[in-house]
């Protein structure tokens, strides 16, 4: 049976995409409005808690103090659905960069993204997922009225400064060798033994030229984007530039199951989708890994601490009276604490996070639904995506 394609979504249906029902939902309790003014100190330590690793601390506070407003980089590759790791982990992070007094440069990466050959390399369906990349964060509760986040589409930009930016590729790809290059190649989702593309040889070269064409101060992304910035500062050292840009590299949230290092979008079981019913995260987070008493590689926990916290910045576990009645956790390491001792069930940790995912997640759905033209672009996603048609139905 042929499925109807549904008609692609304008830009300027985009932009007026009511987001009314998003007005009254839970919002990260981690942001800060950029109109409160920070301390030197409480603006490093909000944009600090953002990463994992910091390259350097020292250069960061330098940066806080000499400069009001940096400019920060995040980007990504519009590929297939959003988890919640991208969609609300990356609201949280953008959020503090807003209150931090930063602004925020996102990188589109569709020619990233075809580079990469997502989407099969197909440009119109990878800007439908991009569309629809915005319109998630939009509606969870990023803060895009700040006026402080501005969206860039790579192959836009390049071509209108192509003389600016090609030089920089080439000459970045001149003062390196291929074999550092392709220690690069985890920035694509592949390891250096696989056998690459030319195409995923230019890939680390040009993501590099990214940050100095963005002029951005700071490099906001993931554990696993951590070598091609960390080439962008040796490559200062080779052109003799003074200001390097410092990196904040966020934490990697796993899978669900046992030893799933990140979340995959081709595992549908090891990661909790954006717009994901309530009835399909309550089944994920049940069947997830959680031994007991364990902290350390239990997704579950990680969950709490890199979501849940962040956003609410209290955790209550949920249970009956026969076991002490509900206990309320104001900071993280009392939780794990307690988990450790066995004074937390499993049990009853599940589907505490669960409700706790489904607070955040519900505007988004509510969004999705009740909006026309969020409606219709979130089902061109899943008929790009080849997904099952009941799944297309009930979008």
């Amino acid at each position: 049976m042929a499925t109807e394609v549904p008609e692609q979504v304008p830009d300027d249906e985009i932009k007026s995409m009511s987001i009314a029902d998003s007005e009254s939902q839970d919002q990260p309790a981690s942001s800060s409005s950029p109109s409160v003014q920070l301390s030197l100190d409480e603006r490093y330590n909000l944009l600090r808690s953002i990463a994992e690793e910091c390259i350097l601390e020292e250069e960061l506070k330098n940066l806080l103090d000499k400069k009001a407003e940096p400019i920060c980089y995040d980007g990504f590759e519009p590929s297939g659905r959003m988890h919640i790791a991208q969609g609300v982990l990356k609201a949280i992070n953008v959020n503090k960069m807003i209150g931090a007094g930063c602004r925020v440069k996102i990188w589109i990466a569709d020619w990233f993204a075809q580079l990469n050959n997502k989407m099969g390399g197909d440009l119109n369906k990878i800007e439908t997922v991009g569309k629809y990349f915005i319109e998630i964060w939009r509606s969870v509760g990023m803060n895009l009225d700040s006026g402080k986040v501005e969206f860039l589409w790579s192959s836009k930009e390049i071509n209108a400064r192509s003389h600016e930016y090609w030089p920089r590729v080439m000459d970045i790809a001149r003062k390196n060798k291929l074999s550092r290059i392709i220690r690069c190649s985890q920035i694509m989702g592949r390891t250096d033994q696989e056998e690459l593309t030319a195409a995923q040889i230019l890939y680390p070269c040009m993501q590099c030229a990214d940050i100095f064409f963005l002029q951005a101060d700071i490099c906001q992304l993931g554990m696993d984007q951590r070598k091609v910035n960390v080439l962008a500062r040796e490559y200062c050292d080779d052109i003799k530039k003074k200001n390097k840009p410092i990196i904040l590299s966020h934490h990697m949230l796993p899978g669900l199951q046992q030893g799933q290092e990140k979340m995959s979008k081709s595992d549908l079981s090891s990661s909790i989708f954006m717009e994901d019913e309530e009835a399909e995260v309550n089944t994920k987070i049940k069947k997830a890994y959680c031994p007991p008493e364990k902290v350390e590689g239990n997704p579950c926990l990680e969950y709490v601490q890199y979501l849940i916290f962040p956003w609410f910045h209290e955790f209550t576990v949920e249970c009956s009276e026969k076991n002490g009645g509900d206990i309320t956790f104001k900071e993280f390491e009392e939780l794990s604490a307690a988990y450790a001792k066995g004074e937390v069930h499993p049990g009853d940790l599940k589907p505490s996070l669960a409700k706790a995912l489904n607070r955040i997640l519900e505007p988004v759905r509510s969004h999705f639904k009740n909006d026309k033209a969020a409606k219709q672009l979130l089902q061109s996603v899943k008929v790009h995506l080849v997904l099952p048609l009941d799944k297309i139905l009930c979008a």
